[in-house]
């Protein structure tokens, strides 16, 4: 199958921005670079709702690191409930925000290294950090832009590490920041894993519905 070409990803980028200008996890450039990272590292594997309730409530009661270190595992647990994973992330949690006071003097980071020696932040929370936060040119990529980005056609790949080296090939650099915003919301909204919305899309006449077996 022959790939999208570069002037239909813009297009349907130009659509997708208009249609979704705020990130599930309602977090953006304005949005602390220390609510942005714990906002990130609590979204694994947890719907985005329950997210935003957990990081609103966890922001109820500190706005630091410093003040994060200060509840205990299972204060933290407590209150970010019922969040996947919650007691590994609450110990994932205090230990960086111990990393961010120990040898960021407190500050989050701005560099994909740095991030990532952080507990709890892998390549995905890095990138979405340094996009929305930062503002710098890091496409994040879940399994929401994975599966989309090859369902338009826009890349032919087998994992999120290579949709990321590929899309950064085809996507502009200043488009880089927008990509995990709108596709998430496009993935969660219209484009599902199974029983695709396709009658409803507003990009269905480009799409090639790559991998889609069943749809509405």
């Amino acid at each position: 199958m022959a790939l999208a070409k570069k002037e239909t990803i813009l297009a349907e980028l130009a659509l997708l921005q208009k249609r979704y200008p705020r990130h599930p996890l309602r977090i953006d450039a304005k949005t602390p670079p220390f609510r942005t990272l714990v906002s990130t590292i609590l979204s694994a594997r947890t719907k985005d709702p329950v997210t935003v309730s957990a990081t609103a409530r966890l922001f109820e009661r500190i706005s630091s690191p410093q003040e994060l270190l200060a509840l205990s595992e299972e204060e933290i647990a407590d209150v970010v409930y019922p969040v996947g994973f919650y007691k590994v992330k609450a110990k994932h949690l205090r230990e960086m925000a111990s990393g961010l006071i120990e040898r960021f003097g407190g500050q989050v980071p701005g560099t994909l290294a740095e991030l990532t020696s952080l507990s709890g932040v892998g390549r995905k929370t890095a990138n979405l950090v340094l996009s929305t936060a930062f503002r710098m040119p890091a496409i994040c990529v879940d399994t929401h832009v994975h599966r989309l980005s090859n369902r338009l056609g826009w890349v032919s790949s087998k994992n999120v590490q290579e949709t990321e080296a590929k899309l950064s090939q085809r996507v502009p650099k200043q488009q880089w920041g927008m990509l995990n915003r709108v596709l998430v919301n496009h993935g969660q909204q219209v484009c599902h894993p199974v029983s695709s919305r396709c009658g409803d899309c507003f990009l269905a006449s480009w799409c090639p519905r790559v991998g889609v077996k069943r749809s509405r």
